[in-house]
């Protein structure tokens, strides 16, 4: 009898770019393909802590090279996604969270630019890149819950996740047959600096603590596992979806 094996979680050789990579989900995105062996190129817009994300990387052993970068210029982005990835995870993002109808014009399109615009471009470039070498290559988009539900003072917010996981499922069509994977990974709130106003808010605190039924709030290392995941060849067979990592705030 010949049993099945586990495929490899192994990244050695591969090259990872990853979005957003200072600081947050994104460094931590970073941290568990370069941990995985993958050589990783670590990419926002911030010159010092991006730096100090990838020094801190090198000491670890692993392989890490910063590249300071606004995904917003598509002049920028486009020459930096020439390079035929292995795997690309963005997980570059905003929020700008108001009533929908106090909502400006400015807010909308500057949370659009980022999260969808940038976003479908980034995609595109790095779809083009690996199908122009051949590459079987598996993109990510750490998109939210929100990209499956509603919420408060959300509703630009909640258009952009939406919208970007519709585009995740139509790219996934289109690129099937040169086996280029792209999906999306959803978490709920995760303990970071930039949500910790949320936290500060008792009124917010609240609201999310109630939403989330594992009873408490998601940390980076609970995203970590998702991007090895499908970065590595245990995912081989998965495109098109999202991966909710989100307590089950979702399952109502």
């Amino acid at each position: 009898m010949t049993l099945p094996r586990t495929p490899s979680f192994d990244l050695t050789g591969k090259t990872a770019l990853v979005t957003g990579a200072s600081s947050g989900i994104g460094q931590g995105c970073a941290v568990a393909l370069a941990e995985a062996g993958a050589h990783v190129i670590c990419v926002a817009r911030g010159a010092e802590r991006l730096e100090e994300t990838v020094q801190a990387m090198q000491a670890e052993g692993w392989s890490a090279e910063a590249q300071i970068l606004d995904m917003a210029d598509l002049d920028a982005l486009r020459p930096v996604m020439e390079q035929p990835f292995d795997v690309v995870v963005n997980s570059a993002g905003l929020a700008r969270h108001s009533p929908a109808i106090d909502t400006t014009p400015e807010d909308y399109d500057t949370v659009m630019g980022l999260n969808l615009r940038a976003t479908y471009f980034l995609s595109a470039y790095a779809g083009k890149a690996m199908m122009a070498a051949g590459k079987r290559g598996s993109i990510m988009h750490i998109s939210s819950q929100m990209g499956h539900v509603g919420g408060i003072d959300r509703a630009v917010y909640c258009a952009s996740k939406h919208g970007l996981e519709g585009m995740v499922k139509a790219m996934a069509i289109e690129w099937g047959k040169a086996g280029i994977r792209i999906n999306t990974i959803c978490p709920t709130f995760i303990r970071t600096p930039l949500t910790q106003v949320t936290f500060d808010n008792p009124e917010r605190a609240a609201w999310v603590m109630e939403k989330i039924k594992l009873d408490r709030v998601g940390e980076v290392s609970d995203i970590m596992g998702a991007v090895l995941y499908l970065a590595s060849d245990a995912s081989a067979m998965v495109t098109g979806t999202s991966m909710l990592i989100d307590g089950g705030w979702t399952a109502d």
